[in-house]
Formats: C-alpha cells, sequence, structure tokens
C-alpha cells in the first residue's frame, strides 16, 4: 500500500458517515498526512479536546451566545495568539490543520475549523459558510443573524458586511447570493481546503502536487468535473495521453455545453490524431 493509501481512505471513510457524525478536523488531518507521514491523528484530536477543556473554564456562566464568542476569541486570538497569515497567505503549511495547530497561523479556512472545533466542543455549534473569496463561520443559534470572520481576530460581520466585502474583492457589480452565506457540508469545507492546495501548487508550479490535491478532490467528490477537466489537461502536457483522454472525454460527457468545449475538443482531436 503506498503512502497515500492509508490516510485517502480514512479520508474517504470519514466522510462516508452521516454528515452530523462526519470529524472536519479528523478528516483534515488524514489531508495532511499525505505530507506529514509521522502525522499522528489522535495526538492533535487530544490537543483540539485540551485546548477546549482550557476554554471551557473561561466561557462566562451566562451563556449569552455573543459572550461565547467574545470568549472564544479571547482565548484563541489573544491568550493564544492565533493570527492569520497575511504574510506568507499562500504558504502550504497554512492548509494543514497541524501546522496551524502548531505554528498558530493559517488562511481563513483552517483558522476557521480550528474556531468550529473548539465552538462544537464547548456546546456552541457553528457551520462554515463558503463565501465566495473570503471562508466565514455563523452560529447555527437561530435567532443570531451574524458571522464570524476568524481570519481578522474573529470579527463579528452582518449581511451588509459581507455585500461590501464582496463589492471590494470582486467589483462594485458582485452581488451576494443567499447560498453564499448558506452552511456547507462537511465534503464542500473539504473540497474548498483541497482547491485552496492545489491553487498554492499551481502557483509554485509543483505538477506532483497539483495532480495530488486533484486526485483527493475527486476522491471524495467525483462530481467536480472541472477537476476531470484540469487533471486531464495536465496528463496531456506531460504526454500521459490515454490518461488525458479518458479525463477529457469524461468532462465533455459531463459538460457538453461548457464554455470551453471548443477546446477541450481540439485537444481531444489532437490526442487521437497522435495515437492514430
Amino acid at each position: 500500500m503506498t503512502n497515500s493509501a492509508l490516510p485517502r481512505e480514512r479520508l474517504y471513510e470519514e466522510l462516508n458517515r452521516p454528515s452530523d457524525q462526519v470529524s472536519l478536523a479528523r478528516a483534515a488531518l488524514y489531508i495532511a498526512q499525505e505530507d506529514y507521514p509521522q502525522l499522528v491523528v489522535d495526538d492533535y484530536m487530544a490537543l483540539l479536546d485540551r485546548m477546549a477543556d482550557a476554554l471551557r473554564r473561561q466561557l462566562p456562566t451566562d451563556r449569552y451566545p455573543l459572550k461565547i464568542i467574545q470568549a472564544i476569541n479571547g482565548y484563541l486570538f489573544t491568550e493564544l495568539n492565533f493570527r492569520g497569515n497575511s504574510i506568507a497567505y499562500y504558504d502550504p503549511r497554512n492548509s494543514f490543520l497541524n501546522e496551524v495547530l502548531e505554528r498558530r497561523v493559517g488562511i481563513p479556512i483552517t483558522l476557521s475549523l480550528v474556531y468550529l472545533e473548539l465552538a462544537q466542543r464547548v456546546g456552541f455549534p457553528m457551520v462554515g459558510v463558503s463565501m465566495p473569496g473570503h471562508f466565514l463561520i455563523r452560529p447555527t443559534v437561530a435567532e443570531m443573524d451574524l458571522l464570524v470572520d476568524p481570519f481578522h481576530q474573529g470579527e463579528i460581520l452582518f449581511e451588509q458586511d459581507c455585500r461590501n466585502r464582496m463589492k471590494q474583492m470582486f467589483g462594485d457589480l458582485a452581488q451576494l447570493e443567499p447560498h453564499h452565506l448558506a452552511p456547507i457540508s462537511p465534503t464542500t469545507f473539504l473540497v474548498r481546503m483541497l482547491t485552496n492546495l492545489k491553487l498554492i501548487y499551481l502557483q509554485n508550479r509543483d505538477v506532483p502536487k497539483v495532480l495530488e490535491a486533484i486526485n483527493r478532490i475527486l476522491l471524495i467528490y467525483p462530481e467536480a468535473v472541472g477537476e476531470w477537466r484540469d487533471r486531464g489537461l495536465i496528463y496531456y502536457q506531460q504526454g500521459l495521453l490515454d490518461q488525458a483522454l479518458l479525463d477529457l472525454e469524461r468532462y465533455l460527457y459531463q459538460h457538453p455545453n461548457a464554455t470551453d468545449a471548443f477546446e477541450i475538443r481540439r485537444v481531444i482531436e489532437q490526442i487521437e490524431s497522435v495515437r492514430d
């Protein structure tokens, strides 16, 4: 069995549990295990438990939700000094939970994961929100229509704040849609983590790592048709024509009217002409 086979098998098994029983932290650590073969998942799960125990002792007796958020913010960002890594945002270590817990720096989605895990352990359930360009979390308490930004020290945001951020990031025509602030599934959460890694590796021109990220995305979410295309194009560039043809044909079968369908068909024709 290869070094990556066992962590991927465990990742797949974790995500095939009922959604409310999936441990995002454990799944994220299985992702990290491929890059850190000596990583012991249970050690980091125990670390999160100890952090939650320390946080629990600091919670207010009045369990009003805003006070709980303030207590989590104080513990994570003041006492432990977790922070967003704005200096080296594209350092791959920011995307691995073990590194984030050890170095206490991360990007929005991994800091959100730490926050979610602690909140869950102290009985204050929260969910991830995959807003374009910036990951956020929100309490599941029905009457609380607010969001929390762990990358910015647990800043509290409201819908209008998110609308303003969208325009800052993508221009005045950008619209905040209801689904942008809707809770996401564990699979969607992890696909976004892996997509971040994929983009970092693309930027670094680390093709083997790009392929590893794509393979893990497709393992847990085969419906990500764009990943079949991207992997097929990488295979094509590497001269792996049979593999490229399989992926690109699958992409067009699933997405025949894609905006890039003409270009992909041209690549398929080139592959077929070489193979003939």
